[in-house]
């Protein structure tokens, strides 16, 4: 796939992510191109090592929005995960 493909993918996997997860997270298109080209790179690798399938065909796939997809709701819960305690200070 081309570079095009992959920021399309990107765009559209961490928007459905997003819309999946609602809540606070962090930035705006840029970002959720980030992550879901990450989640793309995340969920092939884990389809690939658990099932050993090759999810990352093309860009008409269903296995290929399905692993963009999968990976960035992992990466956004991990961004939770970390980012948790950071939005709730106390000031005395």
């Amino acid at each position: 796939m081309g570079v095009i493909a992959w920021i399309l993918i990107g765009l559209f996997a961490g928007a459905i992510a997003k819309a999946l997860m609602p809540g606070k997270d962090p930035g705006g298109v840029i970002v959720t191109i980030l992550i879901g080209i990450a989640g793309g790179l995340l969920g092939g690798w884990l389809g690939k090592v658990m099932f050993g399938v090759d999810s990352i065909d093309g860009f008409f796939d269903l296995s290929t929005w399905i692993a963009a997809i999968v990976g960035s709701v992992i990466l956004l819960a991990i961004y939770r995960l970390v980012t948790g305690n950071r939005n709730h200070h106390r000031h005395a």
